[in-house]
């Protein structure tokens, strides 16, 4: 299998979590792209050009990171991170959607100041974060303890990770411990440790 990422990126850090924690590390080959370049083997699998991007061994193109990982998370090993069916699924899926919430609006982030500084939207730079603020404490409030791991509890932990890690003039921590406890947590695991952002 080949899985397309770019190293910084939360979500596809996320992806490479899930395949070790599913014991599918050794059949997939991580490959480095730029997105930004549009590189053919990156197009052909994903035409939007984004990574993550998965190829399975039956030449399957999987893009979007919740479906990469769910895909992961049935075809590997090991208790399923995303529960089949039932209370539970709803509850793991909304944890995960509330994280990478969060993640969507610091990648916003990310791209606007990266414009000109005279290009820069003050009032969308407030907005989204506002927003990422917001999902992070409701986040909070629905904290997961990861244990056992799930997908909720993986997201929000990339979240916390990758926003203090790209926003550090924003602060994640202050009111948020159970947050912080989560992804402090599971920071110690080897899937974590392997893949933390470059």
């Amino acid at each position: 299998m080949k899985l397309y990422i770019t190293a910084p990126s939360p979500f596809a850090r996320k992806c490479r979590i899930v395949a070790r924690e599913k014991g599918l590390i050794d059949r997939i080959e991580e490959i480095a792209v730029d997105p930004y370049a549009s590189p053919a083997e990156l197009v052909a699998v994903n035409p939007i050009a984004q990574a993550p991007a998965l190829v399975t061994d039956e030449g399957l193109a999987i893009a979007d990171s919740p479906v990469i990982c769910e895909w992961l998370d049935v075809n590997g090993s090991g208790p399923r991170l995303l529960p089949a069916d039932g209370p539970d699924r709803w509850r793991v899926r909304r944890v995960e959607t509330l994280g990478a919430a969060a993640l969507e609006m610091g990648v916003k982030l990310v791209l606007e100041k990266r414009r000109p500084e005279t290009e820069r939207s003050t009032s969308w730079l407030d907005r989204w974060t506002a927003n990422m603020a917001r999902a992070l404490d409701v986040l909070e409030a629905d904290c997961p303890t990861g244990e056992p791991l799930d997908m909720g509890a993986i997201t929000a932990a990339c979240a916390m990770t990758w926003i203090g890690f790209r926003h550090p003039d924003f602060d994640c921590e202050t009111g948020r411990p159970r947050l912080v406890t989560l992804r402090d947590a599971l920071e110690q695991r080897s899937s974590f440790r392997e893949t933390y952002p470059a």
